[in-house]
């Protein structure tokens, strides 16, 4: 079989960011079409999407890495090869895509984080409150709008059907969950990986317009509590970001952790320069990614129907979620506030629709992409995508231990 054709776009996009509004601004999409049989074959569309810190590139194409298979870590890659026409996209202020320019001033990092991350390079000491753009950054519009953009160019492109299969990493359920609620009609399918979902988050308070923003703040940008959404930046280090790689030793390849670093700040050219450096003159880098304010997706909106008495999610939309048993990032106590209260199983729950199918992961965490659990979550994505069911099942909630087996869980 031949290799999957590499192609990569800078998909042009009207901004809709209140820190950039308007601006002409360009989103980053990397494919790798894996489609057989000659021009006239009918592609079969996959576009992937992070979460809130790592970039797609790191998260879905870690390629190539020694020692086995090259693409062990590229899920982008090992589904082209099974004969999809994979892409994969960067929202504003995160990989390849436009960073909006409050980014570019450390003083616009949060906070808390400026001493342990940012000092002495490049501030000398913690900038004085508040931040000089004490805003978030994006929110649940302007990421809807920048997803709906790819969307259509995906859709445009020749050859390529309307509905698309969507793979949402982590915090991309705030922002593929909603808008596959919305437009329906553009999703064939949604896989949703280590899913970020607070049955008691933020909406509109409207049953009759479940999407719009909350009541609360009346205007965007938002800033308020401003421990939250009074910054656009958040910052982590090199030892941070290894730190929270937390799962079974035994599922963690030695050296991962550093080919995960190192890709994302080869996305960021400023970034890269900040943190400490050594004697050799080299930097640790610092990753910079987005603050967003989200809302739109919580136990109110995920049963929507449309039409009446027809769920979006596990009946128009097949759903299939997999998470990781000891991920303590997307499964939060119940007694923290509401939105910061997340659960995997309660999303499950609230998908109404029979054709909802969970796979709970033992000993795996919230960082499986890099996790030698990926060739199993490979493995699942194209039996998945291909029939709508994996080993044999179409729907249920199970645990599957480590040789494989699965459990029915109640």
């Amino acid at each position: 079989m031949s290799s999957p054709v590499f192609r990569e776009y800078k998909v042009p996009h009207e901004s809709k960011i209140p820190a950039n509004y308007g601006d002409d601004v360009e989103l980053y999409v990397r494919e790798y079409d894996g489609t057989t049989g000659g021009p006239g074959a009918e592609r079969k569309s996959v576009l992937m999407l992070h979460g809130r810190s790592v970039p797609s590139t790191a998260a879905f194409d870690l390629a190539p890495v020694p020692g086995g298979s090259a693409t062990r870590y590229s899920w982008a890659q090992e589904l082209a090869s099974a004969g999809f026409d994979v892409f994969i996209m960067d929202v504003q202020g995160m990989g390849f895509s436009t960073r909006p320019k409050v980014m570019d001033e450390p003083c616009n990092a949060n906070p808390p984080q400026q001493q342990q991350v940012l000092v002495p390079n490049p501030l000398t000491e913690p900038c004085p409150p508040p931040p000089p753009y004490a805003h978030e950054l994006s929110n649940s519009d302007s990421e809807w709008a920048e997803l709906d953009t790819v969307v259509k160019f995906i859709q445009n492109l020749p050859g390529r059907t309307k509905r698309i299969r969507f793979v949402a990493y982590s915090a991309a359920a705030f922002v593929m969950g909603p808008y596959t609620l919305k437009f329906p009609d553009n999703v064939e399918s949604l896989l949703l990986l280590s899913p970020m979902f607070p049955p008691r988050g933020r909406w509109s308070e409207n049953p009759d317009d479940l999407f719009a923003r909350p009541p609360w703040p009346p205007n965007l940008p938002a800033s308020e509590p401003a421990n939250l959404l009074g910054f656009p930046m958040h910052v982590g280090s090199k030892t941070g970001f290894k730190a929270s790689l937390n799962s079974t030793p035994a599922l963690w390849e030695p050296g991962i952790d550093e080919r995960a670093w190192e890709a994302c700040m080869e996305t960021d050219p400023l970034g890269s320069k900040w943190g400490p450096d050594d004697s050799t003159g080299e930097y640790a880098g610092v990753l910079r990614y987005r603050n967003a304010y989200w809302w739109g997706w919580n136990n109110h909106t995920a049963p929507h129907e449309n039409p009446a008495h027809t769920a979006v999610l596990g009946e128009r939309v097949p759903v299939f979620i997999i998470y990781g048993s000891l991920d303590r990032t997307a499964n939060t106590p119940v007694t923290f506030p509401d939105v910061l209260y997340f659960s995997v199983p309660e999303l499950y729950k609230a998908v109404k629709g029979t054709k909802a199918l969970m796979f709970c992961l033992a000993g795996a965490g919230h960082s499986l992409v890099w996790e030698l659990t990926a060739t199993a979550i490979h493995h699942m994505s194209k039996q998945w995508f291909k029939h709508s069911r994996v080993e044999g099942r179409t729907s249920g909630s199970y645990f599957r231990d480590s040789d494989g087996e699965l459990t029915e869980l109640s």
